[in-house]
This record gives C-alpha cells, structure tokens and sequence, in this order.
C-alpha cells in the first residue's frame, strides 16, 4: 500500500492555481488588519519583528517569530496585529482591489517597533478542492527551527523575501510557481505533525477505508456502487457508508462524483478532447448525465467552464499542485473577528 504522504498526494486532487498576489509589510506598532475569507490558499512568512494571528477556529492567538511561516489552505478570514485584541481596520482599506497578478507594498506607520513580511495569496477553484483537502486545518505554523531542517523550502522563502517584486521578464510566473512550491513543500512537512485524531489521517489509515478511497481515485471510471465500494473496503454495506461518511466528511458515491468531476474540470482545460469523450474518459456513459452532473458540482456547464479556463493573453495556464497535510493550531469555541485573507 501506499504511504500516507503518498496516498494524500493522490487524495487532494489537482487544486487549479491560477494567479498570485503578494506582497510585502512593513508595519509599525499599533497596527492591527482584519479581512474575510478568500478563495486562495495564504502565506505569511515573517522576516522581522513579530505579529498576532487570530482566527474563529482557534482556541486562542498564535504568536509569529521572525523566521516563522502560517499557511492557510483555506483562505480562512483572519486578523493580524502587533498584539492580541487590537483594534483591526479591514483589509480592503488597506490593500484594495488585490487581485491575481498584482504585487504591492504595504506600510502602516507608528512609533513601535516594525514588523516585515511577505505575504501571498495563490488562488484557486474552489470547487476543485477535494473533501480531504477542505478537511485540512484552518491554519498551520512551520517555525523558523521547523524551516532550518528543510533547506529547499527555507531558502525558496528568503529568496522570495529578497527578490519578491519580480519585475524582470517572466517575473509573475516565476513568483507563482516560487509560491506554489512554498506551498507545497510546507504542506509536506507539516504532515509528519498532524494529530493521529485529525479526520485526514484518520481515513487514510483507516485500512478499509483507505482501499476505498484508493480505488475512487485511481479506478475511477469504473461502473462502482455503493455495494462494489462496500466490498472492495471489505465491510458491509451500513458498516462502510457510516465509517465512509464519518471519515471522510460525505457519502462515497458523492465523493466518487466530485473525484470524476475534478478529473473532468482537468481534462476539460489541459485538453481538447470532446465533452463525449471526457464523459466516457470519466466513467458516464450518458453525454446529458455528465453534462448534469458536471454542471451540479460546478455550477457551470463543460463548456462554459472550459472557456473560463483557457488560458488568456497575459494570464499564465492554471498550474496543478498535490498538496499533502499539515500541522495545526490548537481548535476551540472561542469567538474571533474577521482577518486579512490575501495579504
């Protein structure tokens, strides 16, 4: 069987990046921004000085050091400050308009000492994110002893903090693909951190369940049922549906839907294959089923879909990326403001 590390490379399908904004900080005591979640996955490294990050989900703030990366594969809405509970202005008053492509500076003055930053929003389809991936933890923090041990995505990080407007030839791509594999390579670390009790581990190593989702991902065109899946996990029909649905968040057939659709949405924008030949390469048989089910998951139809993702003048193509796990704060009940997203 495969690893974990490897079985959740193949788990959380191709999330579709296409586009970058970041930019870099520079602020200066009090200061405190507040924005709303945002369809990308965010990155703050920290160069100098400290900040607070505080989020709904978290049990209480996370402290960030100088050296320190926070990733958000969500997006999730959070606030920044010099110190816990300060008072935070939103973010689009500070840094409007933020949109993929862009890159910014960003200064607040003060008399205290002065926090730098880099910060990056990759965005995403949303609607390619997996149930696996959307299960992931709003927040993880990799510390800059974490990064010492991983010289590859330490030093992608002061490169980009050295060289982040990018204003030579090719410069955009070159930042989002310098970004993309932050990403990546920080998703990757912070799974050997991963709490056994998270939903993500807990359904890959579930050895019946894992099989299923196996199967799902890699076999996907077969003609499965409910009772095939049941049997290839080795459980009963009830056994496998509840232990599938309390694991992975939803039903089989509807995760084995949205494994077909993803593998379609990919098709549909890195190849020219017709909508039939897709639908077959996706196991329907009925060219009106999938165009329905496709449009369900979606919320456009294949062609409408396929022509938002051509890629355009000046646009660099969606990029794929296998994000694994990660590592996260400690969850709880307690009320939070709205944070920066995208900064």
């Amino acid at each position: 069987m495969e690893s974990d590390d490897d079985l959740l490379s193949d788990l959380l399908a191709p999330l579709r990046l296409h586009g970058l904004f970041h930019s870099r900080w520079s602020a200066r005591a009090p200061w405190g921004v507040a924005g709303e979640r945002e369809n990308c996955a965010i990155l703050h490294y920290v160069q100098e000085g400290e900040c607070t990050v505080e989020l709904p989900e978290t049990a209480g703030p996370i402290r960030l050091h100088p050296g320190d990366l926070a990733v958000f594969p969500h997006g999730s809405a959070h606030r920044l400050a010099d110190r816990p509970g300060r008072a935070a202005v939103p973010l689009d008053t500070v840094v409007p308009g933020r949109a993929p492509g862009a890159v910014r500076a960003v200064e607040i003055d003060g008399p205290g000492p002065v926090t730098t930053m880099l910060c990056g929003g990759l965005h995403y389809d949303g609607v390619a994110a997996a149930p696996l991936y959307r299960a992931l933890p709003p927040v993880f923090v990799l510390d800059r002893v974490a990064l010492a041990r991983q010289p590859l995505l330490d030093g992608t990080l002061r490169r980009l903090a050295e060289e982040w407007t990018h204003a030579e030839p090719g410069g955009r791509l070159v930042a989002l693909r310098a970004f993309e594999l932050a990403f990546v390579l920080a998703l990757r670390v912070a799974l050997s951190e991963l709490a056994p009790d998270e939903p993500v581990l807990r359904a890959l190593r579930h050895p019946a369940i894992s099989r299923a989702l196996l199967a799902v991902h890699n076999r996907f065109a077969e003609p499965w049922t409910l009772e095939s899946l049941a049997a290839e996990a080795g459980l009963s029909r009830s056994a496998f549906a509840a232990t599938f649905r309390e694991l992975v968040g939803e039903s089989p057939m509807r995760h084995l839907t949205a494994r077909r659709m993803q593998e379609a949405a990919r098709l549909l924008t890195d190849t020219e294959l017709t909508q039939g030949r897709i639908a077959e390469r996706v196991g329907y048989h009925s060219g009106v089923g999938f165009h329905l089910a496709f449009r369900a998951w979606s919320g456009r139809t294949p062609g409408d879909y396929r022509r938002a993702h051509t890629p355009v003048a000046g646009r660099p193509p969606a990029v794929r990326t296998r994000p694994p796990a990660l590592r996260h704060a400690p969850t709880g009940n307690r009320d939070g403001g709205q944070v920066p997203a995208g900064t």
